[in-house]
């Protein structure tokens, strides 16, 4: 044997066995790499070879499946680290928003690749949901049926773990929560083609309930059918405000198609399951509840539709470093009180990135006025600019304070 770095034969041999008896367990394919960098080709069984493609395809995989390995080990570990959190919390909230976006946030910025920040997103999410049910299985709600954007919005903030629950009205989710038959409710608020969900607005007032999340769901509309092609179908289910739309693409790819409005995109899907010349628009996740072929993708006649859920419980969220104030207010009919009500958030340097209002139940033209400002509500700009607006309104409520969304 050679000598190699001023390291005697004898004294390399004894040190290279014992270091390949530590790690051979774990690190085999990477050894073997390292092996043939020293100018020697071996077999994935250990013998001398000519290094072809397939023995370096084997040894890779015997890496990756000793990573496998370690990541289940550390997954195990996490798990356990849960379940004391969970313990030590005793019958307090569980669910800390606050905590789970600053993680998701942490991990993105550190993320280097290969996989894109939006998988890093999915990945940890999921670890996370798994976790947290090893804590407390969360009962979270949200607008029905299955297959619905709401669905997506749920499942994209808590991930598959909790058991997920259809409401069949957005009033119902809001009861639920209250009664405390569920723990969290995913309601829409607002879409950026079609405005305000006016229903969730009137409720969030009504109900003594507090926002503690949100979640942005992209609106893409797929076409799905059992029909061969789209020159087989002759008819297209969905929910009105869907087909509104897709008319442009509608228009120009099934210009003689009979347009059939359904009350939801979920509902489209399940017709057009049994219906061999229907088609509809939905989601992917109707797609796949329902077993259709997509036969065109993302038909949206804007690609950036977007919906925008919030998360509603009865309890809002701590400072993650990123948050969101809501609160929704009304002031008297005079010249300039808006101007007056407002006029702290500048003063204090506080961003508002909605203002909207909507006509107050029991009086003629009055209205109230939803604002969502940037910063947690202990922040001292937000708190001093929240304290001198509640001063100059009518009325005020203050909705929550909730992490910014996550992807």
């Amino acid at each position: 044997m050679r000598e190699r770095d001023g390291i005697e034969p004898s004294e390399e041999g004894e040190k290279g066995r014992g270091k390949a008896k530590r790690e051979a367990p774990r690190f085999e394919g990477a050894q073997q790499e390292e092996r043939r960098g020293e100018g020697e080709e071996y077999s994935a069984q250990g013998g001398r070879a000519f290094g072809t493609d397939e023995e370096r395809l084997l040894a890779i995989r015997r890496r990756i499946d000793a990573i496998d390995e370690e990541i289940l080990r550390l997954l195990a570990e996490r798990g356990r680290c849960a379940r004391q959190i969970g313990e030590l919390k005793g019958k307090g909230v569980i669910y800390r928003p606050e905590r789970e976006a600053e993680v998701l946030r942490r991990l993105i910025a550190a993320n280097k690749g290969p996989l894109p920040d939006d998988a890093v997103r999915v990945i940890f999410r999921e670890v996370m949901s798994a976790c947290l049910a090893l804590e407390q299985p969360l009962q979270v709600g949200f607008l029905g049926p299955w297959g619905t954007f709401s669905e997506m919005a749920a499942r994209k903030h808590f991930g598959s773990a909790p058991q997920f629950r259809p409401m069949t009205t957005i009033d119902e989710v809001f009861r639920e929560v209250e009664a405390g038959n569920l723990h969290y409710g995913v309601v829409p608020i607002e879409n950026s083609a079609e405005g305000a969900v006016g229903v969730t607005h009137d409720l969030l007032v009504l109900h003594p309930l507090q926002v503690c999340g949100e979640v942005m769901v992209r609106v893409h509309q797929h076409l799905m059918s059992q029909a061969p092609s789209l020159a087989a179908v002759k008819r297209v289910y969905s929910h009105a405000q869907s087909l509104a739309q897709c008319h442009e693409w509608l228009n120009l790819h099934l210009p003689h198609v009979a347009r059939v409005p359904v009350a939801s995109n979920a509902e489209a899907a399940r017709l057009a399951s049994q219906d061999e010349d229907g088609a509809a628009i939905a989601g992917a996740a109707a797609a796949e509840r329902y077993g259709l072929p997509i036969l065109s993708h993302n038909i949206e006649d804007d690609p950036n539709n977007t919906t925008r859920f919030l998360v509603i419980s009865r309890h809002d969220s701590g400072p993650s470093g990123r948050d969101k104030t809501s609160l929704v207010c009304s002031t008297p009919n005079r010249p300039g009180a808006m101007h007056r009500l407002l006029e702290p958030l500048a003063r204090y340097g506080v961003s508002m990135t909605k203002l909207q209002s909507r006509p107050a139940k029991g009086g003629l033209w009055e209205y109230l006025f939803f604002i969502d400002v940037e910063g947690h509500r202990t922040d001292p700009p937000v708190a001093a600019a929240l304290t001198e607006l509640a001063e100059r309104a009518a009325f005020v409520k203050l909705l929550g304070s909730y992490p910014m969304a996550v992807g």
